[in-house]
């Protein structure tokens, strides 16, 4: 049962690792696959990050040459394969393989997740802050590192405990343990789910469900919700003795999750700063327009105004995902709200601006401005919610009225823009052909 469940267990997250791979590999059976040895090169390479040697061949000769680089490259970082050789690969033989391939998982998944949470729980480590090192320099100490990588194993499991149980306790009396049957109810996976991702279970009405409900519920929402590949079946955490590496290498990775959760905010707070940059550019630029301007004629005003706005509106592509975050208030960061507030600050003196310079504009065109903000203020404004339907009706009738009055000087308005002569004593154009153009539209 132990051998089946690992099997299963690490052909799954093989895969999920695999299909990071170019071109993309899947292993349909672990004890058969593996004994080519691509498959275990191609893993290692995503892993690593590094390129490998290899046969291109599948003879015998050039298997058994992929499987010994796979080897010569896992004892490369230090690790111990004890009783894992060639020949027992090559045969497939469960044991070896699995063997193996729990190595592999607990180096390059458990130990360098658990790595940074060394510090935080105060575990010995060989580095808090980088991977194993694998320079020639680091090969010829491996005897040396031997002893103090056999105590950062128990380390890295205990490091991995203490972060599950101090998700679980935020949740109440939920009690982890270990990682074999205290994973057997199911609440602490759903208890790391609710804590990385609130409002996704109900802790409470979980409490009444079954071993197996909760299970389900769990793996169904870490794969849908948190992108998390099912490594594990209910029936294979429903015993009386689950098996401690299958669940391991389940639970890293919700705690790689939550990595990159916190790496995503860090990559949020990294636009937030570009953007506040951004804006505070913008706002010097502006005041410099405003006083560079301000003895212009409104025409020179206008241009300056709509090249400042070309810029500005092709710059804010880059910054409007975060501008215009759908986060609520309580969800924002300090320095998100405060972005929120000077964005909000240059829009509106950009506004202000613009309203500014359309009091300017030469008479007649500043009346018809001021007649085409009232109608369009008016045709914006929502009706009012009244429940009693005569007055409703009532208010209803002033708007009318108001707008018929508006709307009586349409034609005046309409003659006067049309048969304007855009030009000065010095036949100069008095406003910028765009601004006549645009109130046009509007009318």
């Amino acid at each position: 049962q132990r051998e089946f469940t690992q099997k299963k267990t690490f052909t799954t997250w093989i895969n999920s690792i695999l299909a990071k791979h170019t071109p993309p590999s899947v292993i349909s059976d672990l004890y058969i696959d593996i004994q080519q040895g691509h498959l275990l090169l191609d893993l290692l390479e995503v892993l690593s990050g590094q390129h490998l040697p290899r046969e291109k061949g599948f003879n015998t000769f050039q298997c058994r040459s992929n499987i010994e680089n796979a080897l010569t490259f896992l004892k490369s970082r230090s690790l111990k394969l004890i009783n894992i050789h060639v020949a027992d690969i090559i045969e497939g033989k469960p044991s070896i393989v699995l063997g193996l391939i729990w190595t592999i998982i607990f180096h390059f998944h458990i130990e360098e997740l658990a790595r940074t949470l060394a510090c935080t729980y105060n575990q010995p480590s060989l580095d808090c802050s980088s991977a194993v090192d694998s320079s020639p320099k680091a090969r010829r100490s491996a005897k040396k590192n031997a002893k103090i990588k056999e105590r950062w194993k128990i380390s890295a499991t205990k490091a991995l405990l203490l972060w599950a149980k101090e998700q679980c306790s935020l949740h109440g009396s939920i009690n982890v343990t270990d990682f074999k049957s205290s994973w057997r109810s199911g609440l602490p996976f759903l208890a790391i789910i609710q804590t990385l991702r609130p409002g996704l279970v109900d802790l409470e009405k979980a409490k009444s469900r079954s071993n197996k409900e909760n299970l389900r519920e769990a793996f169904r929402i870490a794969e849908l919700e948190l992108n998390i590949p099912q490594l594990l079946e209910p029936e294979d955490v429903d015993i009386m003795n689950p098996d401690e590496k299958s669940i391991m290498t389940y639970v890293a990775q919700f705690l790689q999750y939550s990595r990159n959760l916190r790496e995503s905010e860090d990559d949020v707070q990294e636009k937030v700063r570009e953007a506040m940059s951004w804006l505070a550019a913008q706002e010097k630029k502006l005041a410099k327009l405003l006083i560079d301007t301000e003895n212009e004629t409104y025409y020179q005003k206008y241009k300056e105004m709509m090249s400042f706005m070309e810029a500005f509106n092709q710059e804010k592509k880059t910054f409007l995902p975060v501008l215009l975050s759908k986060r609520s208030e309580a969800e924002l960061s300090e320095s998100h709200q405060q972005m929120r507030e000077e964005w909000d600050k240059l829009i509106s003196q950009i506004n202000e601006w613009k309203a500014k310079l359309d009091q300017m504009l030469p008479s007649p065109l500043d009346g018809i401005e001021a007649w085409l903000q009232e109608v369009e203020r008016l045709q914006a404004e929502d009706l009012p919610d009244l429940q009693d339907p005569f007055k409703a009706m009532f208010v209803f009738r002033e708007i009318i009225v108001i707008f018929k009055g508006l709307m009586g000087c349409f034609d005046s308005h309409l003659d006067t823009l049309q048969s304007f002569k855009n030009e000065d004593e010095k036949n100069m154009p008095l406003v910028l052909p765009e601004k006549l153009e645009e109130m046009k539209r509007r009318l």
